[in-house]
């Protein structure tokens, strides 16, 4: 055993729910908590043996900053145990992973609770800074006739806010939001409607057969006077190329080609992961699911954001030598139906390999046996700031189910980044 190696020794996630549903009351903090607790209990862990916490999220609550912190202290972490948050947009499950590696390679810890958490449901609606230099001015005004005077300066598009989630989506440096950035990859790839919408149906049969293999990672989550939540909502039993088709495009309406149907789903969730040295798993009797043996972050074109997971995959291949013909799973993020299918192009394309990762050769070819094969995001949901972290805890219980070796997990990420990770099983 590599002490030097990251053992990721167990997991566990909320059930990933739509926006909107049974989730939309809990706040990013909560859906955190409710993790972490159920993985202190299921690896029996002291609390008072975490070096730190760390978590993703992209959607900050505004009142529970360094989200982090609140789901350590909520949980019964020892007030002692620091905490940070991580904001790598799609990627910061992931991001918290790797931090806590280079926590660990620096001498700041052994042991960290690490994941991802978003309520989608509840990022908040943004009122123009013209409403709210008028609220200002009602609040500072001392008299009735002058708090009169300042309800009168209000106007109707005072009150016509701005959607949170959608300017979240939207790329300030492109203009382009996410969706948008998918039909470049579609346009220019030549990823038809009709791949998509296949690719889609498929996402949703592996989820449903996999259903059984992911409660495996769910912990049920109990709200008041309810039955538990005990699976994901995502995955559709009624899905078919035909239904598909009768969607109409979402981003770009005339001549588009991604629908909300081979997009990613909008939604609320949380993961916790229990990592740390090699050397501390051995002392403390824990088999660790995994290794986290190797990572890679990498930047592209904020407009083609959704090819992030190959020149990612890329950077990791010349730090390790190990290529796809290594990978015994393969994980993409399923953001886009396009954009996964993309990915799938341009890794086996010897024009994008010379012209964009200036290599002679291309990086291979992603078996369609071993990608994404208990579904993806289409189907599950893609709680942004958790989706990292659950890719890898359902890549490690999958090794763990074939007794295989290698996974591969990727993800693109907006504005123009993409984040790969090399995971190997215990042997």
């Amino acid at each position: 055993m590599n002490t030097q190696l990251l053992a990721i020794v167990d997991g566990i996630r909320t059930p990933f729910r739509k926006a909107g549903t049974d989730f939309a009351k809990l706040g990013a903090d909560e859906l955190g908590r409710i993790a972490v607790n159920a993985l202190l209990a299921r690896t029996g862990l002291d609390p008072a043996l975490v070096d730190e916490v760390i978590f993703g999220c992209v959607a900050q609550p505004a009142d529970a900053a360094n989200v982090a912190r609140v789901i350590a202290l909520r949980s019964g972490i020892p007030e002692s145990v620091p905490a940070l948050t991580v904001h790598r947009n799609c990627a910061s499950g992931m991001e918290a992973v790797t931090q806590a590696y280079e926590h660990m390679m620096a001498g700041r810890g052994e042991v960290f609770i690490v994941g991802g958490t978003e309520s989608m449901s509840q990022v908040p609606l943004l009122f123009p800074s013209s409403a709210g230099d008028k609220f200002a001015r009602f609040n500072k005004a001392k008299s009735l006739p002058q708090k009169m005077q300042a309800l009168l300066d209000f106007r109707p598009h005072d009150f016509n806010p701005r959607v949170g989630l959608l300017l979240g989506l939207t790329d300030p440096v492109c203009g382009m939001n996410m969706g948008q950035t998918a039909e470049v990859l579609a346009r220019e790839l030549g990823v038809s409607r009709e791949e998509q919408d296949a690719f889609a149906v498929e996402s949703h049969k592996k989820a449903l057969e996999a259903a059984t293999r992911l409660a495996e990672e769910i912990t049920p989550v109990y709200l008041p006077g309810e039955s538990p939540v005990v699976n994901d909502n995502g995955p559709r039993t009624d899905q078919s190329p035909e239904v598909l088709a009768k969607l109409r495009p979402v981003f770009e309406r005339h001549t588009g080609t991604v629908t909300a149907g081979n997009s990613s789903q909008i939604t609320d969730g949380a993961v916790a992961l229990l990592v740390m040295s090699g050397e501390m798993a051995e002392e403390l009797g824990y088999e660790p699911l995994g290794y986290l043996k190797a990572y890679a972050y990498s930047g592209c074109d904020p407009e083609r954001m959704g090819l992030g997971p190959v020149l990612a995959m890329d950077r990791l291949e010349e730090s390790t030598g190990m290529n796809l013909e290594n990978a015994d799973l393969v994980e993409v993020n399923e953001a886009f139906a396009a954009q996964v299918l993309g990915v799938l192009k341009a890794v086996k394309s010897e024009k994008f390999s010379r012209k964009v990762l200036g290599r002679r050769t291309p990086l291979g070819e992603i078996p369609l046996d071993r990608l994404n094969v208990n579904g993806g995001a289409i189907a599950l949901g893609h709680p942004v700031g958790a989706t990292g972290a659950r890719l890898i805890l359902t890549a490690l219980k999958e090794l763990e189910r074939r007794q295989a070796k290698n996974a591969l997990v990727s993800l693109c990420v907006g504005g123009g980044q993409g984040g790969a990770v090399w995971l190997e099983r215990s042997i």
